[in-house]
């Protein structure tokens, strides 16, 4: 019983993550109909593609459409590209080469978790330093960008001018406050209030 709670807790809980939808083509067996499908899972694509071609339910076998490949687990199905090409074969077809067919060599996508972009670019040609986008992409779907913006030359300057500035006033009143308090060290030990 405590197996069959953790594992309805753990479903209600964290659902699994459904993939995300992706575009197919599919055509009948004599390629005379092709049609383009979104769908999610092998079962959506063939319940779809079934409802596109005007096919009545049977016995089905999905293929690829460049060498005849079955496609007939999930696993095999998520790991096929986007705008992949599939024929839909009702029992007793058999796939057969397209007549106009070339073959295509798609490069594909690469799949991470993170993609972080740095840009360093200058909104003005006299800026000093110019400015920093930083661009983070989370699974391809959630996008964080933080914009720092540096200062310019004259800008720059002004700052630095302003704590130079600042650092001489505090050294002036560090030195009057010591002779201060040395002076009137200097007046207790004469007086003899003071002594070591």
């Amino acid at each position: 019983m405590g197996a069959s709670v953790g594992s309805v807790t753990k479903q209600t809980l964290f659902p699994p993550l459904t993939p995300a939808p992706r575009p197919f083509r599919v055509s009948n067996h004599d390629r005379s109909s092709r049609k383009g499908i979104v769908a999610s899972n092998l079962q959506e694509l063939i319940s779809k593609a079934l409802d596109a071609l005007l096919i009545t339910a049977g016995l089905m076998t999905l293929v690829l459409e460049e060498d005849g490949t079955v496609v007939d687990t999930e696993e095999f199905f998520q790991s096929l590209g986007d705008n992949t090409h599939f024929i839909l074969l009702e029992k007793g077809q058999k796939w057969t080469q397209g007549e106009n067919y070339i073959p295509s060599v798609q490069q594909r996508k690469k799949m991470g978790v993170a993609n972080i972009t740095l840009d360093l670019y200058k909104l003005n040609p006299k800026d000093f330093i110019g400015c920093l986008n930083i661009r983070a992409t989370f699974y391809e779907i959630y996008s964080v960008s933080y914009d720092i913006k540096c200062m310019g030359a004259k800008t720059v300057l002004r700052v630095l001018r302003f704590m130079s500035h600042m650092a001489q006033i505090t050294g002036q009143f560090l030195l009057y406050t010591g002779s201060c308090v040395l002076q009137l060290m200097g007046d207790y030990e004469e007086d003899g209030i003071c002594t070591n």
